[in-house]
C-alpha cells in the first residue's frame, strides 16, 4: 500500500505541540481591524486548541 499523503492545506493551518495537542489560529483577525476593539484583536491573536469532532478530522488530514 502507498503511504498516505499529508493534506498540505491542513499542514499550513494546524500545528502539533510537544504534548500532542493540535493548535490553530482564530478567525476574524485578517482584515477590517480598525473597527474591532484592541481587547478583541488581542484575544483573537492567541492560538486555540482544536477540540471535539474537529480533532479527529484534522488528525486524518495530517496523517496522524
Amino acid at each position: 500500500m502507498p503511504k498516505m499523503k499529508t493534506h498540505r492545506g491542513a499542514a499550513k493551518r494546524f500545528q502539533i505541540t510537544g504534548t500532542g495537542r493540535i493548535v490553530r489560529r482564530k478567525a476574524f483577525r485578517a482584515h477590517i481591524l480598525e473597527k474591532k476593539s484592541s481587547k478583541r484583536t488581542r484575544r483573537l491573536a492567541r492560538e486555540a486548541e482544536v477540540v471535539g469532532g474537529d480533532r479527529a478530522h484534522v488528525k486524518k488530514l495530517l496523517g496522524l
